[in-house]
C-alpha cells in the first residue's frame, strides 16, 4: 500500500499548503466567514458540490446501492433532485437577506434573540449529526487500507478538520471543497468506466448479470424498505433537506451577488446530477463483481463498496487513489461542517446575544475557532462511538432534522407576513424533537420492539415542523414591528436591493 501513503501524504500537504495561503488571507469575520464574498459562480457551485458530495454519498450510498438495489438507489434520486428546490426557493433569497448563517434571514424583521438562539442550537444539532456520518467512512476507509483502527483514523481526520477550519476559515474550506469535488468526480468516472469495461460498456449487460445473481427482485422496491410509505419519507427528507441544511446555505453568502448564487446553484446541480448517476452503477458494479458477502466482511454497514470495486477492477493503484479521494472527501466536508457550526455559535450566540453585536472582528474571528476546536474534538467523539453505523442512514437523518426544523421557518419567514419569533422557536424545536424522537423509536433503534415503525420519520416530522410553526404564529402576540419590515424583506430578497 506504498502507493495509498503517498497519495495520503500528497493530498494532505496540498490542502495544508491551501490552509497556509488562506490563513494569510483571512483577518476580517467577512473573510473568516465568507471568504470576503469573493467567490464566482463556478467556483462556489464546485465547492457546493465538494460539501455536498460526502463520504455519505460516496461510501454510504452506493453501499446501499449494492446491498439493497432499488432502495439504495432512492438515496440518489433524492439528492439529485434537492438542489431544484434550492435553486428555486432559498439559494437567492438567502443571499440577499443573510449575512453569515441562517439565523441573520430570521433575526432580519423578527426578535433576534430567541431566533438566534433556537437556529444556533439547530445547526450545532444537525451538524454533529451529519459530521459522524464522515467520521465514520474515515475510519472504515483507513482501518480497511492501512489496519489502523478506525477510533485512531477517525482522530486524524479530526485534527486535519480543526487545522483547515481554525487557520483557513472559508477560503481555505472552499478551495480544499473545489479540488475534492474534481478529484471525487475523476475518481467516480474512472470506476464508472472500470465497471463499464467489464461489461463491453453494455449498461443493459450489468444488469443483466445484476437480475441474473440476485433476482429481478433486487431491482424492485422493498429490499430495504418494505412499507412502502418509508420510501416516501425518504424522498421528502432528501428533496425538501438540502434546503435547510446550514453548511450548504451558508456557502451562498461567499458570492457577491443574487446572480452568483443562482450560478453556483446551478453549477452545483450540474456536478452532483453527475456524480448521482455513476454511484449508481458503481453500486450495481459492486454487487456483481465484489459480492455482497465480501461487502459486509469488510464492514457491516456496507461502507466499503466503492474502495472493494476500486481493487477488484483496477488492482491496488486504483484502490489507493479512490481511498485518498475518499479520505479528502471526509476532510471537506467535516471542514465545512465545522465552519457552519463555529459560525453558529460565534456569530448567532456569542456575537449577538452574549455581546449584543459589541464584539470587534479579532474577537468574533478567535470566538470561532475556539468553537471550531470545541467542534471538532465533539464531532470526534461521537464518530468513535457510533463507528458502526451505515453513513447514509446518518446522512438521511440529518436531511429529516434540516427539512423539519430549518427550512419551516426559511420558508415562513421569507413568504409569511404574519409569521413571528415565537412561530420560529416553536417550529425548529418541534421539528428537531419529532425528527430525533421519531429514530429513537423506530426500528433503527428498537428493532422489532419499534413502537414507530417506519425507518424515515420525514413523512411525520416534517409536516409537524411546518403546522408547529404555523400554529405556534397564530397563537401568539402578534409582531407588528416585524411585520412592517417584512415588505422590506420580501423586496430585498427577491431583488436584492440593499443586499450590501
Amino acid at each position: 500500500m506504498n502507493q495509498a501513503v503517498f497519495l495520503f501524504v500528497v493530498f494532505v500537504l496540498a490542502t495544508l499548503g491551501i490552509t497556509y495561503w488562506a490563513a494569510r488571507r483571512t483577518r476580517t469575520t467577512a473573510e473568516y466567514y465568507t471568504a470576503g464574498r469573493s467567490l464566482k459562480g463556478w467556483q462556489n457551485g464546485l465547492a457546493i458540490a465538494g460539501d455536498y458530495m460526502s463520504a455519505g454519498s460516496f461510501l454510504g450510498i452506493t453501499g446501499m446501492i449494492a446491498l439493497a438495489g432499488f432502495d439504495g438507489f432512492l438515496y440518489s434520486v433524492g439528492v439529485m433532485a434537492a438542489f431544484i428546490v434550492v435553486l428555486f426557493v432559498v439559494a437567492e433569497p438567502i443571499r440577499n437577506t443573510g449575512k453569515y448563517t441562517m439565523a441573520d434571514v430570521l433575526a432580519y424583521r423578527l426578535n433576534p434573540v430567541p431566533v438566534r438562539s433556537a437556529a444556533a442550537i439547530s445547526t450545532l444539532a444537525l451538524c454533529c449529526c451529519y459530521m459522524i456520518a464522515q467520521m465514520v467512512g474515515a475510519g472504515a476507509v483507513i482501518h480497511l487500507l492501512f489496519g489502523f483502527s478506525p477510533s485512531l483514523a477517525i482522530v486524524l481526520v479530526g485534527v486535519l478538520m480543526i487545522l483547515y477550519v481554525v487557520f483557513g476559515g472559508m477560503l481555505a474550506t472552499t478551495w480544499v471543497q473545489i479540488v475534492k469535488a474534481l478529484l471525487l468526480i475523476g475518481g467516480s468516472l474512472v470506476l464508472t468506466m472500470g465497471v463499464l469495461f467489464t461489461f463491453h460498456f453494455s449498461i443493459a449487460e450489468l444488469f443483466h448479470r445484476v437480475t441474473s445473481t440476485y433476482g429481478i427482485h433486487f431491482l424492485e422496491s422493498g429490499q430495504k424498505f418494505t412499507n412502502p410509505w418509508d420510501q416516501v419519507s425518504l424522498g421528502l427528507e432528501l428533496v425538501l433537506g438540502t434546503a435547510g441544511m446550514p453548511h450548504i446555505l451558508m456557502r451562498f453568502y461567499t458570492v457577491p451577488s443574487a446572480r452568483e448564487a443562482r450560478v453556483s446553484a446551478v453549477w452545483s446541480t450540474v456536478v452532483i446530477s453527475l456524480f448521482y448517476i455513476m454511484s449508481i452503477l458503481i453500486g450495481l458494479g459492486a454487487a456483481v463483481l465484489v459480492g455482497k458477502k465480501s461487502i459486509l466482511s469488510a464492514d457491516p454497514g456496507g461502507n466499503m463498496a466503492a474502495p472493494l470495486l476500486a481493487a477488484s477492477v483496477g488492482g491496488d493503484l486504483l484502490l489507493a487513489f479512490i481511498a485518498a479521494v475518499t479520505f479528502g472527501t471526509i476532510l471537506a466536508v467535516v471542514a465545512g461542517l465545522t465552519l457552519a457550526a463555529s459560525s453558529a455559535f460565534s456569530h448567532d450566540f456569542y456575537t449577538n446575544i452574549l455581546r449584543k453585536g459589541t464584539a470587534t472582528e479579532d474577537e468574533q474571528v478567535r470566538v470561532a475557532r475556539y468553537t471550531a476546536l470545541v467542534v471538532g474534538i465533539i464531532g470526534v467523539v461521537l464518530g468513535i462511538l457510533c463507528k458502526d453505523l451505515n453513513v447514509a442512514f446518518m446522512t438521511a437523518l440529518a436531511s429529516a432534522m434540516a427539512a423539519s426544523a430549518n427550512l419551516p421557518v426559511i420558508v415562513f419567514s421569507l413568504f409569511w407576513k404574519r409569521f413571528n419569533a415565537a412561530g420560529a422557536v416553536i417550529g425548529i424545536v418541534v421539528g428537531l424533537v419529532s425528527s430525533v424522537g421519531l429514530v429513537l423509536i423506530s426500528p433503527v433503534t428498537m428493532g422489532k420492539q419499534a413502537i414507530f415503525p417506519l425507518l424515515n420519520p420525514g413523512i411525520v416530522s416534517i409536516p409537524l415542523g411546518f403546522l408547529g410553526a404555523w400554529l405556534g404564529a397564530l397563537v401568539t402576540a402578534r409582531d407588528l414591528a416585524g411585520e412592517k419590515r417584512f415588505t422590506e424583506l420580501f423586496v430585498r430578497a427577491q431583488t436584492g436591493t440593499g443586499a450590501e
